[in-house]
């Protein structure tokens, strides 16, 4: 098994080279260092096809691309194919589409979002669609316009959903798959000044959680996928009571069992979890737990699910954590990984 490490190298105090790639062993979850590829431009946020012969990294800067790259499944190497751009600034999240014929990327800076076609080598052709993104909300220094931060789609592929943190929405689009054109269905909000950042779906489809960057909560709700509906269930903190410092959230996960949501802190540099009801969905917490380092931007659960890995963007660590799968809670191993900036973390097969 293999991990594949994004990673900031110019902005946001950068200190990387490129993308970092660690063969993982699911024994003992010891970490040993394969490739750096480099030079690569901000590579912040990565995605693997679902053949994993084809890795794509976001190029995060003002002028935003995406570059492609093809994986070598027996040593886990990359090999740099081409880039496009992006259409937009500061490009955060990307995705590939439930047909796997098109990436799709959100830029932050500039709040578009596009659909870049993938040619049969795994090239990425000069996109189908962008579309901008309109509007503000509460916060005017962080919400004075969008700010488009993940899109991905749902889990029968029907639609795709985009948070944007600038207009707390999610918006729902439908992507045409012979033309490549997104077209916006419509949108839910969530409360205003959440600053809504990424989300993840339970594996039975049922439920979406979303982490709001700015307010510091979860949001909790159900999906009828027939009514293309989102009632929302709950809303819930990511912090302990006692806690008064700056904080913002980043990433969240469902565990591949579904039982365990898990967010991460920046400012109180922790991960929470909560336990997930059988009946509709709801949370309730078990823990929040100290990342090891600071600004745990970005985390992953392994095929596994016995073990979760946390970069810690600001003390360029990667904190390599056992998880109980009855009890969801972490318990870190002994020694950190060292890689620069690391600010996503993805895994793939042998």
């Amino acid at each position: 098994m293999f991990v594949y490490v994004g990673t900031y190298t110019t902005t946001q105090h950068g200190r990387a080279e490129g993308i970092h790639v660690f063969r993982f062993d699911p024994k003992t979850g010891e970490l040993a260092h394969v490739q750096t590829v480099s030079p690569v431009a901000d590579p912040s946020f990565l995605v693997l096809d679902a053949e994993q012969r084809f890795l794509y990294a976001v190029n995060e800067r003002a002028e935003g691309t995406v570059s492609a790259f093809a994986r070598n499944p027996e040593s886990g190497e990359l090999r740099f194919i081409n880039s496009q751009s992006s259409h937009g600034a500061d490009p955060c999240q990307l995705s590939i589409d439930a047909s796997g014929k098109y990436v799709l990327v959100a830029n932050y800076s500039s709040g578009t979002v596009a659909a870049l076609p993938i040619a049969g080598d795994g090239s990425l052709e000069a996109a189908s669609s962008v579309v901008q993104h309109e509007g503000s909300s509460v916060i005017s220094d962080r919400q004075a316009g969008p700010h488009t931060h993940m899109i991905a789609p749902t889990p029968e592929g029907q639609s795709i959903l985009v948070t944007d943190l600038g207009t707390d929405e999610v918006v729902i689009y439908r992507l045409d798959v012979g033309t490549g054109q997104l077209m916006r269905e419509g949108a839910f909000l969530v409360e205003p000044g959440s600053g809504p950042r990424h989300f993840a779906f339970s594996p039975n489809g049922l439920n979406l959680f979303v982490i709001n960057e700015l307010s510091s909560t979860l949001s909790v709700f159900a999906y009828d996928a027939e009514k293309l509906a989102f009632p929302q269930l709950q809303s819930v903190s990511t912090l302990p009571d006692y806690f008064g410092g700056e904080n913002s959230c980043a990433h969240v996960v469902v565990s591949p069992d579904g039982r365990y949501v898990y967010g991460s802190n920046r400012g109180h540099d922790s991960i929470a979890i909560w336990s997930v009801g059988e009946a509709a969905g709801e949370v309730s917490r078990v823990d929040i737990v100290p990342a090891g380092g600071e600004e745990p931007r970005n985390f992953a659960i392994d095929p596994t699910g016995g073990w979760l890995l946390a970069a810690n963007q600001k003390s360029d660590t990667i904190v390599t954590f056992q998880r109980d799968q009855e009890t969801g809670m972490l318990t870190p191993e002994d020694v950190p990984a060292t890689v620069p900036t690391p600010v996503c973390i993805v895994f793939g097969g042998e």
